[in-house]
């Protein structure tokens, strides 16, 4: 074969691998801009933080109805062809699409200055407490997802470590124990929710304040003194996380910083330590109840 004839097989080879690998890199580049462009798209994950009561109460409805959806789609998969498409990934994406949906129902119980959005806002976190563990004691979904696990899908390590726990969060929440320890267990859970409420709310419902002089709060931008009601020449403290942690992180003050954290550390008083003590009881049932 001439130099030349050689010269130009040369130049079409190198031509053709070009031609390849920019292909490829197209075909690369689509798919990525597909994944990318299916997560922003994801449906869902914008939170919004300025809902009314009856819109509070309409999402946790939606959020419920959506999960118990899901939650029946992958329990209707037969043991014999789980995979991780039917049987993990709408779990995954489920729990990715609601998460900024619960945050929009949770928030306001914390934030809003509407006495009926926040008692909407703890009825719905009660409501989607319950329904998320029911959720996650369900057994026709644990034999599921029990039976993917044991097949030994190849999957990525995060997949892997999801599957894990979401086992043994089934496990822990009494999906293998016997009917009568199960219907133990949730009695327990709910009353140990209730206790969890209400200490919240004690947290919450408490007005306690401080008077403290500008001297005691040195160190704080004028603008935070200014936000402060004066009274009788001190400013009124109130013990609420949006007062105390400034002041904690700025206050120049040491026993100003002291006093503050004590006071927040007792908001609730007698009546959340009697709470704690039933909550460690409770949980101690637990405990043996699941043989722990």
């Amino acid at each position: 074969m001439s130099p030349r004839r050689k010269e130009k097989r040369v130049v079409a080879v190198a031509g053709a691998a070009a031609l390849v690998a920019v292909g490829l890199n197209l075909a690369f580049s689509a798919v990525a801009a597909h994944r990318r462009r299916r997560r922003q798209e994801l449906p869902g994950f914008t939170a919004q933080v300025n809902l009314s009561a009856a819109e509070i109460k309409r999402l946790a409805d939606r959020i419920i109805a959506k999960s118990k959806e899901t939650y029946d789609a992958v329990a209707a998969v037969p043991l014999d062809k789980v995979r991780f498409a039917n049987a993990i990934a709408p779990l995954t994406e489920l729990d990715a699409q609601q998460f900024p949906l619960v945050q929009a129902c949770l928030l306001p119980r914390m934030v809003s200055p509407s006495d009926d959005v926040c008692r909407a806002s703890a009825e719905a976190e009660k409501r989607l407490d319950s329904h998320f563990l029911l959720c996650r004691q369900r057994e026709d979904v644990y034999r599921v997802v029990k039976a993917f696990a044991e097949r030994g899908e190849r999957i990525g390590p995060e997949a892997t470590r999801f599957v894990q726990c979401l086992v043994r969060e089934f496990e822990r929440n009494g999906a293998k124990l016997t009917q009568t320890k199960r219907k133990e267990m949730e009695k327990l859970r709910s009353h140990i929710d209730d206790l969890n409420l209400k200490y919240i709310q004690n947290m919450n419902d408490f007005t306690k304040f401080l008077l403290l002089s500008e001297e005691e709060l040195a160190g704080m931008p004028l603008e935070f003194l200014k936000d402060l009601e004066e009274i009788d020449g001190k400013r009124k403290v109130l013990l609420t996380s949006y007062y105390v942690t400034p002041i904690l992180e700025h206050c120049k003050v040491g026993s100003t910083r002291k006093l503050i954290a004590v006071a927040y550390g007792k908001k609730g008083g007698k009546q959340n330590i009697a709470i704690l003590e039933k909550l460690v009881g409770n949980v101690k049932e637990g405990a043996d109840i699941q043989t722990y």
